[in-house]
């Protein structure tokens, strides 16, 4: 999906200190409807920190971030606290803080892609089956901006395939503009559009295969992240259906896609 031409959020020269250290050091970024943007980059690096800047947390030491006027957002932590001993069933959980009702939280529940789980306890979900519930309360708002924050964390390797299908196929049915954080490029590669790699400042950014190649990236994460990564595209030239099962390819005849004329190559930061 081609996004907008006018970006809904967007970060200019963003520097941001605390005390004397600097987490982030002028730092552009801008992000359209119908765009998936994914931040990556080590611990440390300040992507929590631009989220919070860019949804106006924290003030900026420098530079500025403008918004889209009236836009809203939805927002997945990365993680949710809740007292095991706490009688909290997930429709209850949906509508804490929201004038949501119940037919809302059902159809939110089924496009997440666990309709069943209305009577559950929170405390009783999979990692999985949570990760989905709180995109579910995200999507509640009706976000023209949806920001997740390591949206896969707590579940296995087959679940986060699918979570990042679902994530794609939300930007898609609603045309709205998604920022990830995620530590993993290759985890990400099929459901962004477009990569920033931080530490403190942009060091690369561009589609995630052009991001792969570029020097800063390798010198980030190492040659191992890239060979993982190139394993990836080749064994994922396809997408996933709610099952992890391929659609769309013949899943023995994948083949990597190399030389893509149109491809945006990563620039120096």
């Amino acid at each position: 999906m081609a996004p907008a031409a006018d970006p809904m959020i967007a970060a200019s020269g963003l520097c941001v200190s605390f005390g004397a250290d600097r987490v982030l050091d002028r730092v552009d970024l801008a992000l359209c409807a119908g765009e998936i943007v994914t931040l990556i980059g080590p611990n440390g690096s300040g992507k929590t920190t631009l989220v919070r800047t860019l949804l106006g947390l924290v003030q900026p030491t420098e530079g500025s971030v403008e918004r889209e006027p009236g836009i809203t957002v939805g927002y997945v932590p990365q993680r949710l606290e809740i007292d095991a001993t706490l009688p909290l069933s997930v429709g209850r959980f949906l509508t804490l803080g929201t004038h949501a009702n119940v037919d809302d939280c059902r159809s939110a529940l089924e496009e997440v892609g666990v309709a069943g789980a209305m009577a559950q306890a929170v405390q009783a979900l999979s990692g999985g089956q949570l990760r989905r519930v709180l995109l579910a309360r995200a999507l509640l708002r009706d976000p023209d901006l949806l920001v997740l924050d390591e949206p896969t964390s707590g579940v296995d390797f087959t679940g986060q395939a699918e979570l990042y299908e679902l994530i794609r196929r939300i930007r898609d049915k609603r045309s709205c503009g998604v920022l990830l954080v995620s530590h993993n490029l290759h985890l990400v590669m099929a459901a962004t559009d477009r990569v920033l790699c931080l530490n403190r400042h942009v060091c690369c950014e561009g589609r995630p295969e052009a991001v792969s190649r570029n020097p800063s990236y390798l010198e980030l994460f190492g040659t191992d992240a890239a060979a993982a990564l190139a394993v990836y595209t080749h064994q994922h030239d396809h997408a996933h259906d709610l099952a992890g099962e391929p659609i769309g390819h013949d899943h023995d005849q994948n083949h990597p896609q190399e030389g893509r004329a149109h491809e945006e190559e990563a620039r120096h930061g």
